[in-house]
């Protein structure tokens, strides 16, 4: 597995896995690659240490970050732990309610206890989510292809 580190034209910086450069360069060619915070297509790589994932091992995989002092969910380590993590998320998207550009409000309306407690998702920008994270209001980013159907 290759680990690449990515941006987008807004210079928003992820990483992807891949099988090898070719993979790499095959879903870019097909526009499967995308940034997961605006959903550019335009996508490049950036200067990086070269990183492969050889082991599957639990103790191998990089924890996710999180805002909450939970643990936090594993990486699937092969393709089709990563087809299902990726049907739990659309699951756990589906389950959610989409309150749109309301999203901060509603998540601080929930954290001080003005709104019951429920799954939301919406549209917050960068400093939007900071802030929230300051707050300790814990978010998520999520990649717009979680809302597409599995390939």
């Amino acid at each position: 597995m290759k680990v690449l580190d990515l941006h987008c034209r807004s210079e928003h910086v992820f990483e992807g896995w891949f099988a090898s450069e070719e993979d790499f360069q095959s879903q870019l060619a097909r526009g499967l690659v995308q940034c997961p915070l605006c959903g550019d297509e335009q996508v490049q790589k950036r200067l990086s240490a070269p990183r492969l994932n050889l082991r599957a091992s639990a103790s191998a995989r990089a924890p996710v970050p999180t805002a909450e002092p939970s643990p936090a969910p594993q990486l699937p380590s092969d393709a089709s732990q990563a087809a299902a993590w990726l049907q739990r998320m659309r699951q756990a998207v589906a389950q959610s309610e989409d309150v749109g550009e309301r999203f901060t409000e509603e998540a601080r309306k929930m954290h001080w206890g003005e709104a019951d407690q429920r799954p939301i998702r919406g549209q917050a920008n960068i400093d939007q989510t900071l802030q929230l994270l300051e707050e300790g209001i814990p978010v998520l980013p999520l990649p717009p292809a979680l809302k597409e159907p599995l390939q």
